[in-house]
């Protein structure tokens, strides 16, 4: 019985719609709504970064939880858009809650899968005893060029995990991992914005990780498709996650719950895991959930989760996902959108 014991969720309220993106490079706003099937995406505000992301959505997991911070082992931090480039985020994020000073810290990285590397860790370190409790985050402020495709889904969220033994809300079942060297999108050091091969970026590199990562995870669990009530994929737009279900044999009603890029945009390391957020959000006690990460570079994580009696006893002590996305929101247009995120830099 180890899983997930609390879970937490945060979404930046700012928000700018793909039209205002589009008007500003001359661009068809219906061609890339429809192409990506992405209406608007979250904006982080100008003191947001990945690190306060993460505390707000670990303050809502340990809201679920009950737990005190000082029993949490570890602390891992998953993201691509870390604040700096030499100090961790975990050491202010277990600061801020109250974990510190006996506790292990680590930042992971692996583009979009970081956040599911992390909860693999947290999950292994409390199945082997090494402590009760171990926080996984998958969080990111993303970055797209301007007037690059990416700049039309890269946005802003945080997701957290608590794992333990007691209590627990989401058995994890099964595990397994897909890697190989595939340069699908990448990032030099000291560049602001990541580049990416185009169309290169999903046959050979997401279609084929997520499926071959979720075709043997189901190998390995003995199940179908049709065994589970949720599924959740990587979602770098709307339409690559319903297309890779359909491959693998799973329904659109099955990814519906999971499913939030074209209301929120690519939260990165947060995709897959908020995903999972929303789905714990309305999963019943016996329902089994297949999750599958991606991450450019490139890997997948899969999981399969099993619902507890526990859930009905915690998802209503914090917000729940789909709460947030469609609660308390403020437009931008693109002038206020490039400020925010630093587009726009002083001469000084």
């Amino acid at each position: 019985m180890v899983g997930i014991v609390g879970y937490g969720a945060y979404i930046p309220k700012y928000r700018i719609k793909v039209e205002s993106i589009a008007a500003q490079w001359g661009a068809n706003a219906e061609s890339y709504k429809k192409g990506l099937m992405v209406e608007e995406k979250s904006v982080p505000a100008p003191d947001q970064d990945t690190i306060t992301m993460a505390v707000e959505a670990t303050r809502r997991a340990l809201q679920r939880a009950e737990i005190d911070p000082r029993k949490i082992g570890a602390v891992y931090v998953g993201s691509e858009s870390h604040p700096y480039a030499v100090k961790p985020s975990g050491t202010t994020l277990a600061e801020a809650i109250g974990a510190t000073p006996d506790i292990h810290c680590a930042d992971y990285e692996f583009a979009c899968k970081a956040g599911t590397e992390a909860m693999f860790v947290a999950l292994q370190l409390v199945k082997a005893g090494e402590m009760d409790y171990a926080l996984a985050v998958g969080a990111d402020t993303s970055q797209g060029a301007p007037g690059d495709a990416l700049e039309y889904t890269a946005s802003a969220g945080a997701a957290a995990f608590i794992m333990g033994k007691t209590d627990v809300i989401a058995v994890c079942e099964h595990t397994y991992s897909y890697m190989t060297d595939t340069p699908d999108f990448w990032r030099r050091e000291h560049q602001f914005y990541p580049q990416h091969g185009g169309r290169f970026t999903g046959e050979p590199a997401y279609f084929k990780h997520i499926n071959n990562c979720g075709k043997t995870l189901l190998e390995k669990a003995g199940l179908t498709p049709q065994d589970f009530a949720f599924a959740v994929f990587h979602q770098p737009n709307g339409k690559f996650p319903l297309r890779v279900g359909k491959m693998l044999g799973f329904s659109k009603e099955q990814l519906a719950q999971g499913l939030l890029c074209p209301k929120i945009g690519n939260t990165y390391s947060g995709s897959s895991p908020l995903g999972l957020t929303a789905i714990l959000d309305v999963a019943k006690p016996g329902d089994l959930v297949f999750m599958v990460s991606y991450g450019s570079g490139a890997g997948s994580d899969g999981f399969i989760w099993r619902i507890t009696d526990q859930i009905d006893k915690v998802r209503d002590k914090a917000p729940k996902t789909w709460d947030i996305i469609q609660g308390d929101k403020v437009y931008l247009d693109y002038g206020l959108y490039a400020k925010f995120r630093h587009k726009i830099l002083k001469n000084v």
